[in-house]
């Protein structure tokens, strides 16, 4: 199977930028939200985006009208009706997700591929209300998508190998390295990273260092371009805490079991980087 339009369920972070890379790509994209507003805002991102990528010189101003010219937004998920491929990147939450593909199966052709962009959620859950789960997938891009090179497929024990294939060529499409996982709580990248910044807030948390220092020590002895403190404020803090509480639920290991301060920070809507305030202060100035 060939795709040539593709649909996005959200146009926030994620749902904006892989909107972007399809379009570059060459890709025919229809985006949706819930309502205009939030539609209008996510498109400005978009315009926002390749507008910076031509005054870096990574994009040239005809690619970025071309790239525009094939985004088309809407707030009547009817429109993915002769989508080859739709990604869903809303919420993390299990409930909205099961009820966008219970849509999405209902509108779309049944040769439609049907993936989520889920960073940590059971994939087969999501797929189970559908009557094509063998075209059912994860398809997990990383925050900002388009820089980031890593597209991780989640194959389910119903996932054909040919939807699966088809995945693969189109995130190679895009410029970007795919891997594939099982789909198991956190897949491959968070299954290891969320252990690593919770421990980092337990060690702060507990007093054994501050948070310069943790974040130093890593930096300057792991060669990580930054440290895990400032890493979880570039995720979102109220993302980790979200995720580590879906693999804790689905998983009961205690390495993903939230610690009382991450807790207390996404309650007080400390959540980073985008609300300017996290384990560093990113207020203007």
């Amino acid at each position: 199977m060939e795709i040539k339009k593709v649909g996005v369920v959200g146009c926030g972070l994620m749902g904006g930028g892989i909107v972007e890379v399809a379009a570059k790509a060459g890709y025919t994209v229809i985006v949706s939200e819930i309502n205009q507003q939030l539609l209008d805002k996510g498109i400005a991102a978009i315009n926002k985006s390749l507008s910076k990528a031509v005054e870096r010189g990574k994009l040239a101003e005809e690619e970025k009208t071309s790239a525009l010219q094939l985004i088309k937004g809407t707030v009547n998920m009817e429109d993915f009706k002769d989508c080859d491929l739709v990604i869903e990147a809303a919420v993390e939450n299990m409930e909205l997700k099961k009820k966008i593909f219970t849509d999405l199966d209902k509108i779309c052709p049944q040769e439609t591929i049907l993936a989520s962009n889920t960073s940590c959620l059971s994939i087969i859950d999501i797929a189970a209300v559908t009557q094509r789960q063998d075209k059912v997938l994860g398809m997990h891009f990383f925050n900002p998508v388009p820089l980031m090179k890593l597209v991780e497929l989640v194959k389910t024990i119903s996932t054909s190998e040919e939807t699966l294939t088809t995945a693969r060529v189109f995130g190679e499409s895009l410029d970007k390295t795919v891997v594939i996982a099982q789909d198991t709580p956190g897949f491959i990248v968070n299954r290891l990273l969320l252990p690593f910044l919770l421990e980092a807030v337990k060690m702060l948390e507990s007093g054994m260092a501050t948070r310069e220092d943790i974040d130093k020590a890593i930096v300057l002895g792991l060669n990580h371009p930054m440290g895990p403190l400032r890493l979880s404020d570039l995720v979102g803090l109220d993302t980790a805490y979200y995720i580590c509480n879906a693999m804790y639920e689905e998983t009961k290991d205690p390495r993903f079991a939230p610690p009382i301060l991450l807790k207390k920070m996404v309650t007080a809507g400390q959540y980073g980087r985008k609300s300017r305030k996290g384990f560093y202060d990113y207020q203007p100035g």
